[in-house]
């Protein structure tokens, strides 16, 4: 019999693996999603620059990487327990 530690699933309340279910490092993929929703309205100014760009501009190309570093961490934490 597989354990979950076989597989790479999480178990559920009756023992059966569900290979597909998300993890508890799935939610940092909501990190970017508030960052720019959520910071957008208070970054809203073309006043400092940053880099030469306007900082709304500097905020969100921030974001943008920022989002693809956690999509990596992510990737890495689900190769390992696979």
């Amino acid at each position: 019999m597989k354990t979950p530690s076989d597989t790479g699933g999480v178990t559920g309340q009756t023992g059966e693996t569900r290979p597909g279910a998300l993890r508890a490092h799935h939610a940092l993929a909501l990190i970017p999603a508030i960052g720019l929703l959520v910071g957008v309205p208070f970054a809203n100014r073309l006043e400092p620059y940053v880099l030469g760009l306007p900082f709304l501009l500097f905020w969100i190309v921030a974001w943008v990487i920022v989002a693809s570093a956690i999509m990596g961490v992510i990737w890495m934490l689900d190769r390992r327990r696979a």
